[in-house]
This record gives structure tokens, C-alpha cells and sequence, in this order.
């Protein structure tokens, strides 16, 4: 799946962008049409220690899916919104079966 990932005001080194394409990699097991995955990585200038905020927008054939998360790591940030991807994914292939 290709996956472009953009870092707002900071770089994101190609640890995080390997780690997040590994587990956005995982998605393809639950739905295996999916176009398209853009990741935005930003970081809020705030006193708050869960200032990083990572969003997800996952192209499938006549739908998109957006998740938002704001964690203390992004790798946590990653974690839940790829949980979050799969139960949606899992309801639209669930929604598409019975329509058959």
C-alpha cells in the first residue's frame, strides 16, 4: 500500500516513517482495496505532554476514512488510529458482504 506521510513543522526521521508504514502495511490483512493512505504528523505548541497529533486519511473504492489521535508519542498516536482503521475496515467489508 503506499503510504505519504508529511511532518508539519518538524522532520520526521525514517525510523518513524518505517514504523508507520510497517503498521499501515497491517491494514491490507482486513481490507485488501485500499487505494491510497495519506499520514499528516503535526506537533502542537503546547505545555501539554500529549501535544503530537497524528491524522489518517485511508482512500478506498467509494469511501474515505479519517482518524485523528493525539498521543505522547506518535508511535502510540500510530498504534490507536491503526486500531481504530481496522474496526472500520473490517465494518465496511462486513457492510459490502451482506449487500451481496
Amino acid at each position: 500500500m503506499k503510504v505519504n506521510t508529511q511532518s508539519v513543522n518538524f522532520n520526521a526521521d525514517q525510523k518513524l516513517i518505517d514504523f508507520i508504514q510497517k503498521r499501515m502495511d497491517k491494514l491490507d490483512l482486513y481490507y485488501d482495496k485500499v487505494i491510497q493512505t495519506d499520514v499528516y504528523l503535526k506537533v502542537e505548541n503546547t505545555s501539554d505532554k500529549a501535544n503530537k497529533i497524528f491524522e489518517a486519511r485511508v482512500n478506498v473504492p467509494g469511501d474515505s476514512f479519517v482518524v485523528k489521535k493525539q498521543c505522547k508519542t506518535f508511535e502510540e498516536g500510530v498504534d490507536t488510529a491503526v486500531a481504530s482503521l481496522e474496526r472500520q475496515l473490517k465494518k465496511r467489508k462486513e457492510k459490502l458482504r451482506s449487500h451481496l
